[in-house]
């Protein structure tokens, strides 16, 4: 019993502060929603293209996260924190490469980029305004990401929790202040909301950048611990440094991933293309209907997150039965989530889409989406945590590729445009076809986490 305790003890003490992370930094996203949707739709529309090009990026980001996260907790498992800093460094690179090169692009071809998402003349003309300031928080937003991928390995998740909450109050006192013009200052409309995100993003890595600083210089009176995140010494001359080996174990593991997690941002933008392209009001609708399913996923991402932390952990002890305990007390209890989230996101629909201020056919269509979307919640909270927590979290990350690569290019968006451009379904039906896949991955999701080899030993003796 005490060891059942010590397991859910352990589970939730990350799993919730990974979740309110989440929550809290999508409200911010979910206020910049319903304020831009009071201040005119047109602005609404056109920060949801742009958040298209954002949420592709933060994929990428993520899929080097959780490569730093899979390679490093087992390294963490092990006690040896000499490696996980040197793999760090690689993903750190690689980070700054993307945003680099993302920056450069957005400078360079503003309209096209949010052209992609639709059509609409004042729409575009809205993202661009956005997009020519929120483009200066992708390196910011890089190197946060992946510190804090850094301390997730550690299973040090606190520090998240914080930036988030600080991240919600200036972002949303920002917007208040700047897209209406409250408190004398002017009305800058979508440039007052990309001002609030600049901003947070900004103050977040600073301090978390403090908060490394300062943790790392602890004085050691932890030396009777064994593995503790005040052990890991990082700095920033360590960042000027290149482990070739490591780096090879690091990129051979996320560079799958990175794939998959950039033709995911892909996949979730051409659901916008799609929309954007069917009827006007369907790009707010969704971008209503989305934010809020986001903030109930964060139930899934941070199963997901914690599941990847704890099995990678596990496998590093080389205790290969308790990672296969693991792995079944953790299925169950996904499934206990996602009937919660689901309950939750279908009850939660109608009071949320009161505070915007849309047209009604809008409101309608947003409705109709979210029930749909309570209903794949349920899937996706086991299949998600289960392909990439459990089973990428072991060490066997292909598997998971090659069913997203199937399912999604092969199954859903086919499907998706056939309906949409060819049988000139309704949106409500089209948005069906789009999420169908977080049904049906369930299914070898159990076959490979119940009988299939996804245990992986990824560390160097």
């Amino acid at each position: 019993m005490t060891k059942d305790n010590t397991f859910y003890r352990n589970f939730f003490s990350i799993y919730i502060a990974l979740v309110l992370q989440n929550v809290i930094t999508l409200s911010v996203n979910l206020a910049d929603n319903i304020m831009l949707g009071a201040y005119g739709e047109n602005a609404l529309a056109g920060v949801a293209a742009v958040n298209q090009i954002q949420f592709v990026y933060q994929q990428l980001l993520m899929a080097l996260g959780e490569g730093l996260v899979i390679l490093g907790s087992q390294y963490w498992g092990r006690g040896q924190t000499e490696p996980l800093k040197k793999i760090a460094v690689s993903a750190m690179h690689a980070a700054l490469v993307i945003a680099v090169l993302l920056f450069i692009l957005a400078s360079a071809f503003p309209e096209r980029a949010v052209g992609v998402f639709t059509t609409d003349r004042q729409i575009i003309g809205e993202g661009v305004k956005y997009l020519g300031i929120i483009r200066f928080t992708y390196l910011f937003f890089a190197v946060t990401q992946l510190l804090l991928a850094l301390l997730r390995s550690m299973e040090t998740v606190k520090i998240a929790f914080c930036l988030s909450i600080l991240t919600f109050f200036v972002n949303c006192g920002i917007n208040y202040v700047l897209i209406f013009g409250n408190f004398g200052a002017p009305r800058l409309g979508v440039e007052g909301a990309a001002i609030g995100t600049l901003t947070a993003r900004v103050m977040e890595c600073c301090v978390l950048i403090f908060y490394i600083y300062m943790l790392t210089k602890k004085p050691e009176r932890h030396h009777s611990e064994k593995n503790t995140p005040s052990k890991l010494g990082i700095c920033f001359r360590d960042y000027l440094h290149f482990d070739k080996v490591l780096a090879r174990d690091y990129f051979r593991i996320t560079a799958p991933m990175l794939l998959v997690q950039g033709l995911w941002g892909l996949n979730t933008a051409l659901q916008t293309v799609i929309l954007g392209h069917m009827t006007a009001a369907a790009i707010a609708a969704n971008s209503a209907a989305s934010t809020l399913f986001l903030m109930v996923k964060s139930t899934a991402v941070g199963a997901a997150s914690t599941a990847s932390v704890i099995i990678g952990k596990t496998v590093g002890t080389g205790d290969i039965a308790k990672v296969k305990e693991y792995s079944l007390r953790l299925q169950r209890m996904f499934i206990v989530i996602g009937v919660l989230s689901g309950s939750f996101l279908f009850f939660l629909r109608i009071p949320v889409l009161g505070l915007y201020d849309l047209r009604p056919e809008t409101k309608e269509m947003a409705d109709a989406f979210l029930i749909i979307l309570s209903v794949v919640c349920v899937g996706m909270s086991y299949q998600m945590p289960t392909n990439n927590g459990i089973i990428r979290g072991g060490g066997n990350a292909l598997f998971v590729v090659k069913m997203d690569l199937v399912s999604i290019w092969l199954i859903v968006l086919p499907l998706s445009f056939v309906m949409a451009f060819v049988v000139k379904a309704s949106p409500v039906v089209v948005v069906c076809c789009l999420n169908a896949d977080q049904i049906f991955k369930c299914v070898p999701a159990f076959l490979m986490s119940h009988y299939g080899n996804w245990i992986r030993k990824l560390t160097r003796d």
